[in-house]
């Protein structure tokens, strides 16, 4: 089966999907694209977002709000280790490759323009390089290796992020319909990290403040989330995602007190305090 005749497939099946009851991971094909970063801008205080083109960006896909990229940086020795394309996949051979994941927060095709928003903390690979690099410098990406598509058919949708996933949740509450209803919680050190959402007129948006804590400590996204009153005929979808111990007390309460389906939610921990490069079902940010 061709590229494209893979495309069309799995766009239907994205539509479906989209339409029916239960989510449902959708797979596209993967290839390395060479990019070049094409500017780069402060979004808040908190995100610095790179946005790549170049020819190499033409044919991209992006059908997920939370569905990831990685990007390849060079070794301690300055190699650039790349996989090597396998039909519709890749084969990585020999030392794994120098990647962090990050969230596709937009893909303009007009444009072939992806934007990555990437968390600004010190010492981090990407934080780093994304602080200095220049327009013009090659920046090689591969996937998304698909997304988890979530039909549009719920009662309410309740949405939790850090600052590490918040292009995921802004992506979240651009896409879905105008109609939709639900909570979205963001936590951010301040208000100098919060940034413009586009969310459907039935939401409610909670912008929860840190303080002085270091990210990655405190309870209070997970006291507001698990404060929520759902409607009990209501058919509920629960996402959320940022760091992994914080995210503890809404997978008990969402698998405890809500009981909701597996189909039902996905919760993700895109980073876990004092691990380099945390991997959380090949999620991380």
């Amino acid at each position: 089966m061709s590229r494209d005749d893979h495309r069309h497939r799995h766009r239907e099946r994205i539509a479906e999907v989209r339409a029916g009851l239960r989510a449902e991971d959708v797979a596209y094909p993967i290839r390395i694209r060479e990019t070049e970063v094409i500017r780069t801008a402060a979004v808040g205080s908190g995100l610095l977002r790179v946005t790549l083109g170049g020819p190499g960006t033409r044919g991209f896909e992006s059908h997920a709000p939370d569905e990831h990229v990685k990007l390849f940086f060079p070794d301690e020795n300055g190699a650039l280790r790349l996989p090597e394309p396998d039909g519709l996949m890749l084969r990585w051979a020999g030392t794994a490759a120098a990647t962090r994941q990050y969230t596709v927060r937009e893909y303009r095709p007009d444009t072939g323009e992806i934007d990555i928003d990437i968390a600004l903390h010190e010492g981090g690979l990407a934080s780093d390089w994304a602080g200095t690099v220049e327009p013009g410098a090659v920046m090689p990406v591969a996937g998304p290796p698909g997304g988890l598509i979530v039909p549009h058919t719920y009662d309410r949708y309740l949405l939790a992020a850090d600052l590490t996933a918040l292009p995921a949740l802004a992506r979240w509450l651009e896409e879905l319909p105008r109609h939709a209803r639900g909570w979205a919680f963001a936590e951010v050190a301040d208000a100098g990290e919060e940034i413009e959402l586009a969310a459907p007129d039935g939401f409610e948006v909670h912008w929860l403040h840190r303080g002085g804590g270091p990210a990655g400590t405190g309870d209070a996204l997970a006291k507001a989330v698990t404060a929520v009153d759902v409607p009990a005929d209501a058919r509920l979808y629960v996402w959320a995602a940022g760091e992994a111990g914080q995210l503890k007390p809404i997978r008990r309460w969402v698998r405890d007190e809500l009981r909701l389906a597996r189909a039902d939610h996905d919760i993700t921990g895109y980073w876990k305090c004092g691990v380099s490069n945390f991997d959380d079902d090949d999620h991380a940010h």
